[in-house]
């Protein structure tokens, strides 16, 4: 139900930011940027005890802070906030900021996949072979291993597992892999419990439990619930997700458009994301709703940036979410998969921030000395939060791979404000809100040429509005775009 609803969310906030936003051809989806805050909140102490109707509960908390955070965006946006920040905000800030999005989530990534060796690491292995050596090979004039590698990989990953399944290597006398580790009762059921768990095919009842047609709607978890800890939180996360799309605004812009965008049309697509989050919000995705920095690089490979492709694409996306067995099929992926697959993805997450850096000059001391700083306390700083105060005996109640989002219950802030110690600990004990703050402050107070620190040069809207080319790329369509000509900050 839940990745249904994100398909709808998705398809129907791309067409809007088209038509409304930036009006590049650029999907939005649940950014990678609002897992970490969101796995936080999921894992907050007060959590821990509830058992029933869990899963709406949390999720209504996570309504209520993304709805407020989305609210924040919005107003950064609408009231041209943005068009100002964005002076303070280039390549050498939004390079490790992204990269460290990637970074952030190593604990969870190969430590999954090592619980079935064999699966995870030919679903690696499928993934890196078909976008790094056969990314060359064409078929009919496409290059099909290089634009599809992932599904391919994953196709192939799941056929490979549902072999070894069938054939039996899985199976163990008298042992049942839908009972609890807990319940069993043989130590031989116990000792495979693992196994069975994470490399068969078929210990979802995702699929069978889906119905054929359901339509997503807004509420659908209950009313969401407020707490202003969990919304400054989001705030913050709205604001370094902000940091992200204009990074994907720009390169995107060199792509597909004649110019990069005015600061008053990069106004208007963050107070559309802002909208856009505040949709993903009633209807409950778990996430926000964003310009995915992927964009960038499915843009470079097919070359293809046409507003009607994606558009049609964002009606495929709204279609497939009415169909109940499509969103059972992608919760039915085994985890030790997903893992695997998203190894690959935070890792081309981590290059693609990276690669922001082509538009400053990237040999500088001044510059390297930033980036490496920003990266090495974005990992340092969040793992010594994450690990102050607990004993290495300690016995958790969440997996390893869970450990670091369970700070706020352990953090090294103590005050006598609760809700202040959760909104410190949580923040600092996040990978990217610490890369921004350390590239901030450094970029803005060190000494550096335009052409050394890569200040991003945006249209000017006087000559934007005079070129009928930047016009036909920026300007909003019917009668909407005569409104906006006299909010200037939102404007062309």
């Amino acid at each position: 139900m839940v990745v249904s609803t994100v398909l709808f969310v998705s398809g129907v906030t791309t067409l809007l930011h088209i038509a409304f936003g930036s009006r590049l051809p650029l999907i939005q989806g649940p950014s990678f940027v609002y897992l970490a805050p969101a796995l936080a909140i999921i894992n907050s102490p007060e959590f821990q005890g509830l058992n029933e109707n869990k899963f709406k509960h949390i999720m209504r908390e996570l309504q209520g802070a993304i709805i407020i955070g989305a609210a924040f965006q919005t107003l950064l946006g609408y009231t041209g906030l943005m068009s100002l920040l964005v002076r303070l905000i280039n390549p050498v800030v939004i390079s490790p900021t992204i990269a460290a999005v990637g970074l952030s989530f190593y604990s969870y990534g190969f430590p999954l996949v090592g619980t079935c060796i064999e699966i995870g690491a030919v679903q690696i292995l499928v993934v890196i072979v078909f976008s790094l050596y056969l990314r060359k090979i064409s078929v009919l004039g496409h290059r099909i291993f290089l634009i599809y590698a992932v599904p391919l990989g994953l196709a192939i990953t799941w056929a490979f597992s549902f072999m070894l399944t069938e054939a039996g290597v899985y199976s163990y006398k008298g042992c049942d892999a839908n009972i609890p580790a807990s319940n069993m009762v043989s130590e031989h059921c116990r000792k495979h419990f693992s196994r069975m768990r994470h490399c068969r095919v078929d210990t979802s009842q995702a699929l069978k439990s889906s119905s054929w047609f359901r339509f997503p709607y807004p509420l659908q978890w209950g009313t969401p619930v407020f707490h202003w800890k969990m919304a400054i939180v989001m705030c913050v996360v709205s604001l370094i997700s902000s940091v992200d799309s204009v990074g994907s605004y720009h390169a995107s812009s060199l792509l597909v458009a004649s110019r990069p965008p005015t600061p008053g049309v990069l106004s208007r697509g963050i107070g559309l994301e802002g909208l856009a989050s505040v949709l993903a919000g009633l209807w409950g995705t778990g996430t926000g709703s964003t310009t995915l920095t992927e964009n960038v690089h499915t843009i470079a490979v097919t070359k293809m940036g046409s507003r009607r492709a994606v558009q049609l694409g964002a009606c495929f996306l709204i279609v497939l979410s009415l169909i109940g067995k499509v969103g059972g099929f992608i919760a039915s992926i085994p985890e030790v998969m997903v893992a695997g697959l998203l190894c690959f993805m935070w890792a081309m997450l981590t290059a693609l921030g990276l690669s922001n850096l082509r538009y400053s000059e990237a040999g500088s001391s001044r510059n390297i000395i930033i980036v490496g700083l920003s990266l090495f306390f974005s990992l340092s700083i969040p793992a010594y939060f994450q690990q102050y105060g607990i004993s290495p005996n300690s016995n958790l109640s969440v997996p390893s791979y869970f450990q670091p989002y369970i700070v706020t219950s352990h953090g090294p802030f103590h005050s006598k404000y609760g809700g202040l110690n959760y909104v410190l600990n949580t923040l600092f004990s996040l990978h990217m809100v610490i890369a921004f703050l350390v590239a901030f402050i450094l970029d803005n107070t060190v000494p550096g040429s335009k052409q050394e620190r890569g200040v991003y040069v945006w249209s000017e809207a006087e000559i934007a509005r005079r070129e009928p080319a930047v016009a036909n790329d920026y300007e909003l369509p019917l009668k909407v775009g005569r409104i906006f000509r006299w909010v200037k900050w939102v404007g062309l």
